[in-house]
């Protein structure tokens, strides 16, 4: 009879398990779409920024951002148009691996061409590495236009 009660708790302890897990994956679509989001506003505000004032952004990629292998010009170009542009592919979902492996790199490289960074602005570099971490692993989620495009593209790439 000890046996019957040991196998039934075990049972019910693995059904609430279950039960707990399906309730938190529940979660994960929601919270893809808030990193998405909160992510792409930091790097889209720093871009709206850059764009306000050009000549500072240029000093800036003069003077203190050092970017490897790129003249200054090119890269304030580039990483500007980088925080205009994946921003808002990450948060529709559209290519979403894509922009959040374009955004990782500028994360990286904004943190090595800055040869003095406050602790606190690492803290949010790494942050939002994590972040762009997560959704570089899953993808962006169901709610998402590659949820509804990849597969369609898949079909057409793979038709006779």
């Amino acid at each position: 009879m000890a046996f019957d009660t040991t196998t039934s708790l075990r049972t019910r302890l693995w059904t609430i398990g279950e039960r707990v897990l399906g309730a938190v994956e529940w979660f994960r679509p929601p919270a893809l779409l808030a990193a998405r989001v909160y992510v792409a506003s930091v790097f889209f505000r720093s871009g709206l920024t850059k764009l306000r004032d050009w000549d500072t952004t240029q000093a800036l990629f003069n003077d203190e951002y050092h970017v490897p292998l790129l003249n200054p010009s090119v890269a304030a170009f580039m990483g500007t148009g980088a925080e205009l542009a994946l921003p808002v592919l990450l948060v529709a979902g559209l290519f979403g691996r894509f922009a959040a492996a374009g955004l990782s790199v500028l994360n990286v490289v904004a943190v090595l061409s800055l040869t003095d960074i406050p602790e606190a602005a690492l803290m949010g570099h790494v942050f939002w590495g994590s972040l762009l971490a997560a959704l570089l692993l899953w993808g962006p989620g169901c709610l998402s236009v590659d949820h509804f495009l990849m597969p369609r593209l898949r079909a057409w790439v793979n038709r006779p």
